[in-house]
């Protein structure tokens, strides 16, 4: 137990990592019961690492330097132990400088950091991890700067210190290289953090991928049960590696099971074991991870279902513990149909053929269907590079994989199954990052139930609605689907064919029915439909293949939809499914040898047997219905559109009148005296008025009005014309309920309306009545941030009123916005008409609110306290915009970066969603 002088451990700063080759480590506070582990840990450190940590020999720990380097206020003196198994593998810690000549209220900004990493752990970026965290924690407790020493020999951790892309100073004094860097986040230092975040959660997806052999935990005695079908998955799928079985049960004399060699436990495999897939009742799993732990293996499939949270999140423990990362549990497997690979770790032998696709679902059902309508699709459409199936996303997640598949050059488009989000983000910021090279199209499970998570899934409550979530993901750049047969005929084409390079689409065939379906239902998607070319049903091959190969040249067509009914019995001789399959890949071809654009073509239709096949295998997809071809093809223009765009990103503008200083220092003297870590707090009027000014945003002065007299007196101070309005929170922004008089141009008008307001809606006392200025007319707009437990900050525009709120006319973006974010937010209501001059109207300043939207996303990503803003209304006039009324609510957030907010842990060091 702690002794009341002894400090509080800082739990929040615990975080499990992922090194560069893919293994785990978790990194935490070094603590006093630490003794043990730290001499275990120094006396496997060589000597020549001791002497670059301390410049001379130094072979053992004295007793006083363990408890010096074990015993810390967590303030002025912070280490950092990287943590495998029960083992240091390295360390890391800051002593604050004296900051003599300093004000004694204020602490000294700077500290000297030093470090030391385990020999045979080093090259693994552990350094690199723990100079991340040691900053962040430094941060916390007020340091700016670090200072470091380190011998011009010490290469490698002078690489750590100058490849961190902090700014810093250099110089070279008494034999020692002496460097200062300022500890705050740059641009340059938060890329190079991403950079190894996705190089080494790809490394993590790739060994479970890529195992060079393959232990299945779990294989019973008779033919049946999921080990054996796993066993008889990889042999068919011809695995290239080395595969073992393994069951506790197995008597003795056992040596092989259906050709593989068998064994009673893992630790008895005399070769390394790259990944385990483990198939035993749910409470002989924790033993399992501990043998798999113990033996050394890399990655673990957990087929075995039905944990509860707690037996969950032990069992990732225990395996991060070891510097595993777990696939499940409740998992279905695996698949990588690489050549030098073949991998089927699955419960299904059907292996898919070799593609384009990656295919990650957290539902083993949901997966089966998938990789069953790819196949469906054919050869040359319908394969697979890769399938995650990840069932309760204890570990390994979407997040992870879509990590690995960013650079993976086998995979063109991937497709995604979701029922949660770990960290969405995370999710956000890499799906925004691979959508601009690969298409993302993501089916999301339980959509009108997200504040209920799936059983098993330790994720968030999430307030956010499922409009919001949609509209955040076309922000990343996903692709958002309803089904899975949509899924599946978006994949397909994206996979297949070229992008479209604008929303202008061909339309021929020989059932002018089936043409006239098409175009409406291009106008239906916002699309762009030509005139229909009917070929009429004497259409032969060749005449497609005209038609198609004009339509292709055509400079007015960005995509074609062709239509075919079966051919109707005709003197000239018939034509079958390959005559009219060959027909259009060789207009396809024709097109491209004539220098036309590459187009995408599909093809709708109506039960002409073996077409699809036929088609299939030149690339050519074939849908039974125009709406499912068109539901295809506008995602795609949709797409297109905004990977074009992505290529001139906006940016995020700075303001001279910004005072980030001022306004933490604010929210501080807030926090300190209403300080409540289980409810946010709101800021009174004033408050909020100092606030906002600091990031240049006017709220509008407003005067409290407790009776007639203190109206007309504010009234008189603030001059006619002016408003009278209640701000009781049932009646806030209630105009159509009389809490709100506008344009009072004089004495007996206010009296008048006073009188009338409290008569009809209460007193006075209740009503809490306020008198504020008239603004020039305009637009009533909202602008609103919130920031969602699972989602993060979101910022939010609509129109003010009923109207706007009945029919969800509102756009979100998450935060931090750009400027181009925040032009989209202004356009992409359905009543922006409105802003810009519907019916002869005056169009208002966009301009302005545009800028407004920029400041209120940066006061709420840089203050990770601030829970909500809410900006109601904001008049937006011909010229400039007035805010007349807003409230800020504002929360503790001392773990913001840590396990207790996963939506803002994204902003902090990297590390794995906590357990």
């Amino acid at each position: 137990m702690r002794t009341p002088t002894e400090p509080a451990y800082p739990a929040h700063w615990e975080a499990d990592v992922v090194l560069r080759d893919g293994g785990t480590a978790r990194i935490r506070p070094i603590a006093p019961d630490d003794a043990d582990r730290l001499v275990r840990f120094y006396e496997q450190v060589s000597d020549q690492s001791k002497y670059y940590r301390f410049f001379a020999p130094y072979p053992h720990l004295s007793d006083r330097d363990v408890r010096r380097f074990t015993h810390h206020d967590y303030v002025d003196r912070v280490a950092l132990a990287a943590v495998v198994g029960d083992e240091f593998i390295g360390t890391v810690r800051y002593d604050r400088i004296d900051g003599t000549g300093r004000p004694a209220s204020l602490p000294a900004d700077e500290a000297e950091v030093a470090f030391l990493v385990r020999d045979d752990h080093q090259g693994r970026g552990v350094g690199s991890a723990l100079l991340e965290h040691i900053a962040a924690c430094a941060r916390e407790r007020g340091v700016r700067r670090f200072v470091a020493e380190v011998l011009p020999a010490n290469t490698r951790m002078v690489k750590v210190f100058t490849d961190a892309g902090y700014s810093q100073k250099r110089s070279f004094e008494e034999g020692t290289v002496h460097l200062t860097f300022g500890i705050e986040p740059t641009e340059q230092s938060v890329a190079v953090m991403r950079a190894r975040e996705q190089r080494a959660e790809a490394r993590s997806v790739q060994r479970l991928l890529s195992p060079g052999s393959v232990a299945v935990i779990g294989v019973s005695r008779g033919p049946r049960g999921a080990g054996r079908t796993v066993l008889a998955s990889l042999r068919e799928a011809g695995f290239t590696g080395r595969v073992y079985a393994v069951n506790q049960a197995f008597p003795q004399e056992t040596a092989e099971v259906e050709g593989v060699p068998a064994h009673r436990s893992v630790r008895e495999i005399p070769e390394p074991v790259d990944l385990a897939v483990v198939a035993v009742p749910a409470e002989r799993v924790p033993g399992v991870v501990t043998e798999c732990g113990e033996r050394g293996v890399q990655g673990l499939v957990v087929l075995s279902a039905d944990f509860d949270r707690g037996e969950q999140r032990e069992l990732v423990r225990r395996a991060r513990s070891y510097g595993m990362r777990i696939i499940g549990p409740n998992a279905f497997g695996v698949i990588n149909t690489a050549p030098g690979v073949r991998l089927n770790a699955t419960l299904s032998t059907e292996t898919p053929e070799r593609g384009r696709i990656g295919l990650f679902t957290q539902s083993g059902a949901i997966g089966i269907a998938v990789l069953d309508a790819l196949h469906r699709r054919g050869h040359g459409l319908g394969g697979v590079s890769a399938f995650v199936s990840a069932g309760n996303r204890a570990d390994v997640s979407g997040n992870d994989v879509l990590q690995y598949w960013d650079d993976d050059p086998d995979t063109d488009v991937v497709l995604m199954y979701l029922e949660s989000f770990g960290n969405p983000r995370k999710f956000n910021r890499l799906a925004r990052r691979t959508a601009a090279r690969k298409p993302i199209v993501v089916v999301k499970g339980a959509r009108h139930n997200a504040s209920a998570p799936p059983p098993g899934h330790v994720v968030p409550v999430s307030r956010t609605p499922d409009a919001t979530v949609s509209s955040l993901l076309r922000q990343a750049g996903v692709i958002r689907v309803d089904t899975v047969t949509e899924l599946v005929d978006a994949g397909v084409l994206l996979a297949a064919q070229p992008l479209p390079a604008g929303p202008r689409v061909g339309i021929l065939g020989n059932a002018e029915s089936l043409c006239l379906l098409t175009y409406d239902a291009c106008l239906a998607r916002g699309l762009r439909p030509q005139p229909v070319t009917d070929l009429t049903t004497e259409a032969m091959p060749g005449d497609f293949r005209a038609a198609l190969r004009r339509a292709l040249e055509d400079p007015a067509t960005d995509a074609v939809v062709v239509t075919a009914i079966p051919w109707v019995d005709d003197p000239r001789g018939g034509w079958g499914a390959a005559e009219l399959a060959g027909a259009l890949r060789g207009a396809v071809g024709e097109a491209g040898d004539a220098g036309a654009d590459a187009k995408p073509v599909v093809i709708v239709h109506l039960a002409i047997e073996g077409l699809d096949a036929a088609l299939a295998e030149h690339g050519l997809p074939a849908y039974p219905s125009p709406e499912r071809a068109v539901d295809a093809l506008s995602e795609a223009v949709r797409y297109a559109t905004w990977r074009n765009r992505a290529r001139t990103p906006g940016r995020v503008p700075e303001y001279d009148d910004v005072d980030e200083a001022a306004a933490a220092a604010l929210l501080a003297r807030v926090l300190e005296r209403e300080r409540d870590p289980r409810h946010s707090v709101p800021l009174s009027g004033k408050q909020t008025a100092e606030l906002l000014g600091h990031y240049g945003i006017a709220v509008q002065r407003a005067l409290p009005a407790p009776d007639m007299g203190a109206a007309l007196a504010a009234a008189r101070r603030l001059g006619y014309p002016v408003a009278l309005k209640t701000t009781a929170p049932h009646l806030r922004h209630r105009p159509d309920l009389g809490g709100v008089r506008l344009d009072i141009t004089d004495r007996s008008g206010l009296r008048h309306a006073y009188a009338e307001m409290t008569q009809q809606l209460g007193r006075p006392a209740e009503l809490r009545p306020v008198v504020q200025a008239m603004a020039p007319r305009g637009v009533d707009t909202v602008v609103k941030a919130a920031v969602d437990p699972a989602t993060g900050a979101v910022l939010s525009f609509g129109l003010a009123g009923p109207p706007s709120e009945l029919l969800g006319d509102t756009a979100h973006r998450l935060v931090p916005v750009t400027d181009r974010d925040a032009a989209d937010l202004v356009r992409s209501i359905r009543s922006a008409p409105v802003l810009f001059g519907w019916r002869g109207a005056q169009p208002v300043d966009t301009a302005a609110l545009e800028e407004l939207l920029l400041r209120v996303s940066r006061l709420v990503d840089e203050h990770p306290e601030i829970v909500s803003v809410d900006l109601e209304p904001v008049v937006v006039a011909a010229r400039g915009l007035t805010v007349l009324d807003a409230a800020v609510r504002v929360a503790d957030a001392p773990a913001a970066f840590g396990t207790g907010n996963p939506a803002w842990a994204d902003l902090g060091p990297r590390r794995l969603p906590a357990y």
